[in-house]
């Protein structure tokens, strides 16, 4: 722990608190990283638009990994590095497999502006669909299905409700279509009750973005540590060397690394204390 030369974190559920501010405790820690030279970077399945919306540019992060890692940004100079987007084949496949099974989802534009998206309402209405929907209807475009676009995408959302034996079936289905593609399942920050399904390239995850901000930085992995809450930190928490998961995480995967208090008690502050004494 006393090499450790980067730190990353989830922001919602881990760093943010549950109404989505920031403890004085964890910016105090994230400044104090700053000062011992440990970069800082935020893993996070939001897109960098809402990244924006709980991250000033005055937040000391060195870099942020987002949309599950399809993206790395400087935070510091506001500059994309990285970016990793579907290819137009494997989009297209998978357009046309959710269409002709009915299910609703959101297609997402390719990085950097995927917070933009089409969207598309299959056969059976969905509660948390519509939510979602609402919450995103500025940068939403209905498809059309007669004229599909032809170009890379992002990222898939789809949501279910909370159905284990379903989800499996579904990710079987969707990663047998082809080899470019992986499906990451995360529990709904709106809804309890459901999971998000978000498909991406076969190499995007948290690890792998937070390995491209270790290649730029000429920092060995093995002097990393990460902190996470939920099953899309999984790449992340398995690819830092130093890894822990807040106590408000589901009781199910609670065993999987070291605990450390929940994301309302300081998660990040917490968590990084031993590379202070």
């Amino acid at each position: 722990m006393k090499e450790v030369k980067l730190v990353a974190t989830d922001l919602d559920g881990t760093f943010l608190k549950n109404d989505r501010s920031i403890s004085v405790a964890n910016l105090k820690a994230l400044h104090e990283l700053g000062k011992r030279g440990i970069v800082r970077v935020a893993a996070t399945g939001r897109n960098l638009q809402k990244v924006r919306e709980v991250l000033t540019p005055e937040i000391p992060f060195d870099f942020v990994v987002f949309s599950s890692g399809a993206g790395v940004f400087n935070w510091k100079t506001q500059q994309h590095i990285h970016s990793q987007n579907l290819v137009v084949d494997s989009a297209q496949k998978l357009l046309r497999h959710f269409i002709q099974k009915g299910e609703s989802f959101h297609a997402f534009y390719p990085v950097p502006e995927n917070h933009q998206h089409y969207y598309y309402r299959g056969t059976e209405a969905s509660e948390e669909f519509e939510r979602y929907f609402i919450f995103n209807k500025y940068y939403a475009e209905e498809l059309n299905t007669d004229k599909l676009p032809q170009t890379e995408l992002c990222q898939f959302l789809v949501i279910i409700k909370e159905d284990e034996d379903h989800f499996q079936q579904l990710k079987t289905e969707i990663e047998a279509l082809c080899p470019e593609i992986r499906v990451i399942r995360t529990s709904s920050p709106i809804t309890e009750g459901y999971i998000w399904i978000e498909v991406f390239h076969h190499s995007v995850s948290k690890g792998n973005g937070v390995l491209e901000v270790c290649r730029v930085s000429g920092i060995d992995p093995k002097l990393t540590m990460g902190v996470g809450n939920d099953y899309n930190d999984f790449d992340l928490l398995e690819f830092t060397r130093h890894s822990f998961l807040t106590d408000n995480a589901p009781l199910k995967i609670k065993h999987r690394f070291p605990l450390v208090p929940s994301n309302e008690d300081d998660a990040f502050a917490r968590a990084v204390e031993p590379l202070f004494d």
